[in-house]
Protein backbone atom coordinates (compact mmCIF):
# COMPACT_ATOMS: atom_id res chain seq x y z
CA UNK A 1 0.00 0.00 0.00
CA UNK A 2 0.90 3.56 -1.08
CA UNK A 3 1.06 6.40 -3.67
CA UNK A 4 4.35 6.70 -4.62
CA UNK A 5 5.98 9.95 -6.83
CA UNK A 6 8.30 7.27 -8.72
CA UNK A 7 8.55 3.80 -9.07
CA UNK A 8 8.70 1.83 -6.11
CA UNK A 9 7.85 -1.06 -3.46
CA UNK A 10 6.30 -0.93 -0.31
CA UNK A 11 6.05 -3.82 1.94
CA UNK A 12 5.09 -4.84 5.84
CA UNK A 13 2.22 -1.91 5.63
CA UNK A 14 1.18 -1.02 9.28
CA UNK A 15 -1.73 1.66 9.34
CA UNK A 16 -3.43 2.90 12.62
CA UNK A 17 -6.56 5.19 13.23
CA UNK A 18 -7.98 5.83 16.69
CA UNK A 19 -9.54 8.52 18.55
CA UNK A 20 -8.41 9.93 21.46
CA UNK A 21 -8.90 12.85 24.20
CA UNK A 22 -5.97 14.63 24.11
CA UNK A 23 -4.63 16.60 27.48
CA UNK A 24 -4.23 19.91 25.92
CA UNK A 25 -5.69 19.66 21.88
CA UNK A 26 -8.99 17.56 23.41
CA UNK A 27 -11.01 15.17 21.19
CA UNK A 28 -8.88 13.84 17.95
CA UNK A 29 -8.28 11.56 15.48
CA UNK A 30 -4.73 10.60 15.17
CA UNK A 31 -3.36 8.08 12.39
CA UNK A 32 -0.04 5.92 12.69
CA UNK A 33 1.77 4.51 8.83
CA UNK A 34 4.81 2.58 8.46
CA UNK A 35 5.87 0.66 6.07
CA UNK A 36 9.09 -0.54 4.06
CA UNK A 37 10.08 1.00 1.20
CA UNK A 38 12.37 -0.05 -1.73
CA UNK A 39 12.69 3.11 -4.30
CA UNK A 40 13.32 1.91 -7.90
CA UNK A 41 13.65 5.01 -9.19
CA UNK A 42 16.96 6.50 -10.60
CA UNK A 43 16.74 9.47 -8.41
CA UNK A 44 14.65 10.66 -4.73
CA UNK A 45 11.08 9.52 -4.61
CA UNK A 46 8.66 10.00 -2.43
CA UNK A 47 5.06 8.98 -0.79
CA UNK A 48 1.61 10.58 -0.89
CA UNK A 49 -0.61 10.52 1.86
CA UNK A 50 -4.16 11.87 1.67
CA UNK A 51 -5.82 12.70 5.17
CA UNK A 52 -9.19 13.09 6.07
CA UNK A 53 -8.46 17.09 7.60
CA UNK A 54 -9.47 19.47 6.51
CA UNK A 55 -6.28 21.74 8.24
CA UNK A 56 -2.95 20.89 8.92
CA UNK A 57 0.41 22.17 10.16
CA UNK A 58 3.65 21.05 10.73
CA UNK A 59 2.81 20.78 14.15
CA UNK A 60 0.39 18.30 13.51
CA UNK A 61 3.07 15.72 12.79
CA UNK A 62 4.77 14.11 16.19
CA UNK A 63 7.98 13.18 16.41
CA UNK A 64 7.88 9.46 18.26
CA UNK A 65 11.49 9.92 19.54
CA UNK A 66 14.47 8.09 19.95
CA UNK A 67 12.42 5.15 21.72
CA UNK A 68 9.30 5.68 19.23
CA UNK A 69 10.54 3.78 16.32
CA UNK A 70 8.57 0.30 17.69
CA UNK A 71 5.31 2.08 18.88
CA UNK A 72 3.10 0.52 15.66
CA UNK A 73 4.78 -2.46 15.78
CA UNK A 74 3.79 -2.90 19.64
CA UNK A 75 0.28 -2.29 18.60
CA UNK A 76 0.60 -5.37 16.02
CA UNK A 77 2.36 -7.56 18.54
CA UNK A 78 -0.50 -7.18 20.89
CA UNK A 79 -3.45 -7.78 18.46
CA UNK A 80 -1.39 -10.50 16.27
CA UNK A 81 -2.49 -14.39 16.87
CA UNK A 82 -0.32 -16.41 19.12
CA UNK A 83 -0.18 -18.89 16.63
CA UNK A 84 1.37 -16.62 14.01
CA UNK A 85 4.87 -15.73 16.38
CA UNK A 86 5.42 -12.98 17.81
CA UNK A 87 13.57 12.97 15.89
CA UNK A 88 12.61 16.04 16.56
CA UNK A 89 10.75 18.13 13.45
CA UNK A 90 12.49 20.85 12.12
CA UNK A 91 10.32 23.78 11.37
CA UNK A 92 11.73 25.50 8.66
CA UNK A 93 8.65 26.61 6.78
CA UNK A 94 6.44 29.55 5.42
CA UNK A 95 2.86 29.77 5.81
CA UNK A 96 1.01 32.37 4.46
CA UNK A 97 -2.72 31.18 4.26
CA UNK A 98 -4.61 27.93 4.66
CA UNK A 99 -4.23 27.17 1.16
CA UNK A 100 -0.46 27.79 0.80
CA UNK A 101 2.16 24.41 0.45
CA UNK A 102 3.92 24.12 3.83
CA UNK A 103 7.17 22.72 3.65
CA UNK A 104 9.35 21.30 6.36
CA UNK A 105 11.68 18.78 7.85
CA UNK A 106 10.21 15.81 9.86
CA UNK A 107 12.44 12.78 10.13
CA UNK A 108 14.13 11.57 7.32
CA UNK A 109 11.45 13.37 5.36
CA UNK A 110 11.23 16.86 3.57
CA UNK A 111 7.21 16.90 3.90
CA UNK A 112 5.05 18.81 1.33
CA UNK A 113 1.44 19.48 3.01
CA UNK A 114 -1.07 21.02 1.26
CA UNK A 115 -5.02 21.48 1.19
CA UNK A 116 -5.09 22.34 -2.90
CA UNK A 117 -2.35 19.36 -4.18
CA UNK A 118 -2.46 21.26 -7.36
CA UNK A 119 -0.64 24.36 -5.98
CA UNK A 120 2.54 21.20 -5.07
CA UNK A 121 3.95 21.04 -7.84
CA UNK A 122 5.24 24.61 -7.75
CA UNK A 123 6.22 24.48 -4.45
CA UNK A 124 8.89 20.87 -5.33
CA UNK A 125 12.08 24.02 -5.58
CA UNK A 126 11.66 24.35 -2.07
CA UNK A 127 12.78 20.87 -1.10
CA UNK A 128 16.37 20.10 -1.23
CA UNK A 129 17.52 18.53 -4.70
CA UNK A 130 18.55 15.30 -3.12
CA UNK A 131 15.08 14.55 -1.84
CA UNK A 132 13.38 16.22 -4.90
CA UNK A 133 11.40 14.11 -7.00
CA UNK A 134 9.90 14.33 -10.43
CA UNK A 135 5.89 14.66 -10.39
CA UNK A 136 3.23 14.30 -12.46
CA UNK A 137 0.63 16.94 -12.21
CA UNK A 138 -1.74 14.52 -13.46
CA UNK A 139 -1.52 12.51 -9.72
CA UNK A 140 -2.13 16.27 -8.32
CA UNK A 141 -5.40 16.63 -10.45
CA UNK A 142 -6.41 13.10 -9.14
CA UNK A 143 -6.38 14.10 -5.54
CA UNK A 144 -7.98 17.81 -6.12
CA UNK A 145 -11.03 15.65 -7.71
CA UNK A 146 -10.85 12.23 -5.74
CA UNK A 147 -10.59 13.92 -2.05
CA UNK A 148 -11.42 17.82 -2.20
CA UNK A 149 -12.03 18.00 1.35
CA UNK A 150 -8.31 16.30 2.35
CA UNK A 151 -5.43 17.60 3.34
CA UNK A 152 -2.62 15.85 1.38
CA UNK A 153 1.34 14.91 2.17
CA UNK A 154 4.40 14.35 -0.04
CA UNK A 155 7.07 12.79 1.99
CA UNK A 156 9.78 13.27 0.11
CA UNK A 157 13.18 10.87 0.36
CA UNK A 158 16.24 9.38 -1.39
CA UNK A 159 17.40 5.94 -0.68
CA UNK A 160 19.34 6.19 2.20
CA UNK A 161 16.56 7.69 4.18
CA UNK A 162 14.05 5.47 3.34
CA UNK A 163 16.28 2.53 5.35
CA UNK A 164 16.18 5.11 8.28
CA UNK A 165 12.78 6.00 8.22
CA UNK A 166 10.71 6.10 11.63
CA UNK A 167 6.54 5.80 11.93
CA UNK A 168 4.85 8.62 10.77
CA UNK A 169 2.59 9.77 13.97
CA UNK A 170 -0.54 12.56 13.02
CA UNK A 171 -3.46 14.19 14.55
CA UNK A 172 -6.10 16.24 13.31
CA UNK A 173 -9.56 17.38 13.60
CA UNK A 174 -11.39 14.50 11.12
CA UNK A 175 -13.75 15.38 8.36
CA UNK A 176 -16.23 12.69 9.38
CA UNK A 177 -16.72 12.02 13.54
CA UNK A 178 -18.67 8.73 12.73
CA UNK A 179 -16.27 7.02 10.64
CA UNK A 180 -12.71 6.28 11.04
CA UNK A 181 -10.66 6.00 7.34
CA UNK A 182 -7.31 4.66 7.12
CA UNK A 183 -5.75 5.65 3.64
CA UNK A 184 -4.35 3.35 1.65
CA UNK A 185 -5.09 3.83 -2.19
CA UNK A 186 -2.42 2.22 -4.32
CA UNK A 187 -0.11 3.32 -6.67
CA UNK A 188 3.60 2.84 -7.45
CA UNK A 189 4.45 4.51 -11.12
CA UNK A 190 3.90 8.06 -10.32
CA UNK A 191 0.85 8.05 -12.01
CA UNK A 192 -2.64 8.45 -10.34
CA UNK A 193 -4.28 5.72 -8.80
CA UNK A 194 -7.35 3.29 -10.37
CA UNK A 195 -10.14 3.45 -7.82
CA UNK A 196 -11.59 -0.51 -7.59
CA UNK A 197 -8.86 -2.37 -9.39
CA UNK A 198 -7.46 -5.14 -7.99
CA UNK A 199 -4.46 -4.88 -5.81
CA UNK A 200 -2.44 -6.68 -3.47
CA UNK A 201 -2.18 -5.79 0.11
CA UNK A 202 0.49 -6.97 3.13
CA UNK A 203 -1.06 -4.71 5.70
CA UNK A 204 -1.62 -4.65 9.64
CA UNK A 205 -5.02 -2.12 9.57
CA UNK A 206 -5.33 -1.06 13.29
CA UNK A 207 -7.81 1.19 15.45
CA UNK A 208 -8.24 2.16 18.57
CA UNK A 209 -9.98 4.38 21.18
CA UNK A 210 -10.35 5.71 24.81
CA UNK A 211 -13.35 4.15 24.93
CA UNK A 212 -13.22 0.96 22.76
CA UNK A 213 -12.33 -2.33 23.81
CA UNK A 214 -9.15 -4.39 22.07
CA UNK A 215 -5.72 -6.18 23.01
CA UNK A 216 -3.47 -4.31 25.63
CA UNK A 217 -0.56 -2.10 23.99
CA UNK A 218 2.79 -2.64 25.51
CA UNK A 219 4.62 0.54 23.94
CA UNK A 220 8.94 0.42 24.38
CA UNK A 221 10.19 1.54 27.38
CA UNK A 222 11.34 4.96 27.45
CA UNK A 223 8.75 6.58 25.73
CA UNK A 224 8.28 10.22 25.88
CA UNK A 225 4.86 11.13 27.20
CA UNK A 226 4.24 13.74 25.14
CA UNK A 227 4.00 10.91 22.35
CA UNK A 228 1.98 8.65 24.42
CA UNK A 229 -0.16 10.69 25.38
CA UNK A 230 -1.65 10.73 21.55
CA UNK A 231 -1.74 6.74 21.56
CA UNK A 232 -4.33 4.26 22.57
CA UNK A 233 -4.13 1.89 25.64
CA UNK A 234 -5.98 -0.73 23.56
CA UNK A 235 -6.88 -1.62 20.30
CA UNK A 236 -8.14 -3.90 17.64
CA UNK A 237 -6.97 -4.84 14.61
CA UNK A 238 -6.73 -7.51 11.51
CA UNK A 239 -4.13 -8.24 8.46
CA UNK A 240 -4.74 -8.29 4.99
CA UNK A 241 -2.98 -10.47 2.72
CA UNK A 242 -5.09 -11.04 -0.15
CA UNK A 243 -5.94 -8.92 -3.15
CA UNK A 244 -8.49 -6.39 -2.61
CA UNK A 245 -10.33 -3.56 -4.78
CA UNK A 246 -8.01 -0.54 -5.14
CA UNK A 247 -8.96 1.95 -1.88
CA UNK A 248 -8.99 3.28 1.98
CA UNK A 249 -9.90 0.48 4.85
CA UNK A 250 -12.78 2.26 7.33
CA UNK A 251 -14.33 1.33 10.25
CA UNK A 252 -17.76 3.41 11.73
CA UNK A 253 -17.07 4.41 15.32
CA UNK A 254 -19.90 2.66 16.47
CA UNK A 255 -18.25 -0.29 15.37
CA UNK A 256 -14.77 -0.12 16.71
CA UNK A 257 -16.95 0.78 20.40
CA UNK A 258 -18.65 -2.50 20.11
CA UNK A 259 -14.79 -4.12 19.10
CA UNK A 260 -15.94 -5.37 15.56
CA UNK A 261 -13.06 -5.33 13.70
CA UNK A 262 -15.41 -7.81 11.25
CA UNK A 263 -16.88 -4.63 10.38
CA UNK A 264 -13.34 -3.07 8.73
CA UNK A 265 -14.42 -2.34 4.72
CA UNK A 266 -12.93 -0.90 1.54
CA UNK A 267 -13.42 2.56 0.77
CA UNK A 268 -13.36 3.91 -2.69
CA UNK A 269 -13.21 7.75 -2.93
CA UNK A 270 -16.16 9.73 -3.42
CA UNK A 271 -14.80 12.13 -5.43
CA UNK A 272 -16.58 15.97 -5.54
CA UNK A 273 -19.88 16.64 -5.10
Amino acid sequence: MCVSLAEAEFTGTTLYVGRRRHPRHGAIEVLGYENTALNLADGPNAMLLHLPARTMTPDHFVPVGRHGGRVLAAMVDAVRPPSRGAGAAAMDWMSHGPRDVQVFEHDVYTVLLAEDPTLIPAALARVPGRRRPRLDPALMEFYADHYPRHSVAVCCFDNADARRAKPLLMWYEPLDPDVLVAPALDAHTGGPPVPGEPVGTDHWVLFGGDDAPGAPVDYPRGLRGKVRDFLPDTVIGAHFGAALPNGDFALAHDDLLAGRIDRIERLRPSGRG
